[in-house]
């Protein structure tokens, strides 16, 4: 047995402080009770970040066991179409399918892939959160509607602008969804949706992380062939098409949305706080947001991922059409003019730190308007306050023990590294390889 395969059977064993070994981590659903798992995944797939890419690499090789049954591309940024790079990586896919599927006739045909790909909104959520109907928040309604048993799991790598239009449209399908949503940037864009989904869905079961699925490419076992970078060279690199598509896309590892699937293919998924390599969480405390009326400074505290309410009423005259803009840590965020003649801008900090800021408009009134304000991590006293409004709304652990460095719960998943890699190479290997004779395409 190698060394660290000997380390990963000793941690399922000997859990490190403050982690409750799982009973497995990864689970074969096909024989689980309730079946196969149904899945849609939004991405922002194309945006700035290369993760969502790796991410669905990792989920085309693993789509056998599960039934895909959407693929919606989520807005972000100047370029809204992110539909043609699903369709882009699904044509990578199609060239490895004749080996992929000598291994199981579960894996989806390319046609089929490209049946449930969606487009999403084009454009982030108003100040209500929610705006029109699109082919992606359309697909999610009529996926749920389906006459079928099993939960639907809604995994939000991207924006949550689909999401909420599609409990907007129809609040009939809330106790149908089983929602993992990867929060800190992308909850710092979607922050209307996400407020509106905290306001009007209560009692939706979702997992929020904002920061422990970084374990997935921070902290744990890096040594030799599992670092960020080695891995990427010694065990994706040239392996299939699936594997260059992959390598070229960055040469380190990232796939920060991956651990959202993994745990969907974990042994208890609708127990978070069970572990496995899609995290373990704990019951969520009153969702944190806090209005600010005045300038904040930076005395004024507020939560690691809270929503911030920054809400100015200018005075003088407004032009014939204002507009405004945050400006804070080099990025741009737009201010939402209230019915009220209030201007608001939401924000939600994704680290812990001091931020300062200062709006840019054409509005005299708003111009020039500059303060801050400070975050700081969630404290461990707040997991012993689960709230009553939030009955199944999960988050990360923010017990010290099991963080990485600043990363609240990180160190859930990074304890399964070696695991989680030996097992994504393996699968990899399906791509270029077929399954022996003997297994009947069945291995």
């Amino acid at each position: 047995m190698k060394r660290r395969h000997l380390l990963s059977a000793l941690a399922l064993c000997f859990p490190l402080p403050g982690l409750p070994a799982p009973a497995l981590a990864l689970a074969q659903p096909a024989g689980r009770a309730g079946g196969r798992p149904r899945v849609i995944v939004s991405t922002d797939i194309g945006g700035t970040d290369f993760d969502d890419f790796q991410s669905l690499v990792h989920l085309l090789l693993y789509a056998d066991v599960v039934d895909l049954e959407g693929l919606i591309a989520s807005p972000w940024g100047p370029s809204p179409d992110r539909k043609r790079h699903l369709l882009s990586l699904i044509s990578v896919y199609e060239k490895d399918y004749p080996n992929l599927r000598t291994w199981s006739a579960d894996y989806p045909a390319p046609d089929r892939l490209r049946a449930i790909a969606k487009q999403g909104g084009s454009s982030l959520a108003g100040l209500r959160g929610w705006g029109a109907p699109t082919e992606g928040s359309n697909w999610i309604v009529e996926c749920a509607r389906r006459k079928d048993e099993r939960p639907l799991w809604v995994l939000l790598w991207g924006g949550f602008e689909d999401l909420a239009q599609a409990l907007h449209d129809a609040p009939d399908i809330e106790g149908k969804l089983r929602v993992y949503l990867i929060g800190g940037p992308n909850k710092k864009w979607s922050t209307t949706a996400y407020d509106y989904i905290a306001r009007e869905h209560p009692d939706l079961w979702i997992i929020e992380n904002n920061a422990t699925y970084r374990g997935w490419f921070v902290g744990g076992d890096q040594a030799g062939d599992l670092g960020n970078a080695s891995f990427v060279q010694r065990r994706v690199k040239g392996v299939g098409a699936l594997g260059d598509y992959f390598a070229g896309i960055a040469p380190q590892i990232k796939m920060g949305d991956t651990p959202a699937f993994a745990y969907v293919l974990g042994a208890n998924p609708e127990r978070p706080d069970a572990g496995g390599w899609g995290g373990r969480f704990v019951r969520a405390w009153d969702r944190p947001r806090v209005t600010f009326t005045h300038a904040p400074t930076a005395a004024d505290v507020v939560e690691t991922f809270a929503v911030v309410d920054l809400v100015i009423r200018p005075q003088g005259a407004a032009p014939a059409q204002p507009k405004a803009t945050l400006l804070m840590d080099k990025q741009e965020f737009s201010g939402l003019p209230g019915e009220d003649g209030a201007w608001h801008f939401l924000l939600s900090p994704k680290e812990a730190k001091t931020f300062s800021y200062r709006i840019a408009s054409n509005h005299p009134g708003l111009d020039g308007i500059s303060g801050g304000f400070t975050a700081r991590n969630a404290s461990p006293e707040r997991a012993r306050q689960p709230s009553s409004r939030y009955p199944n709304w999960w988050t990360d652990d923010p017990d010290p023990q099991v963080a990485e460095g600043a990363h609240q719960g990180a160190k859930t998943i990074s304890r399964w590294r070696a695991d989680f890699l030996d097992d994504f190479a393996a699968r990899l290997q399906r791509a270029v390889k077929p399954a022996p004779a003997t297994s009947g395409g069945k291995a």
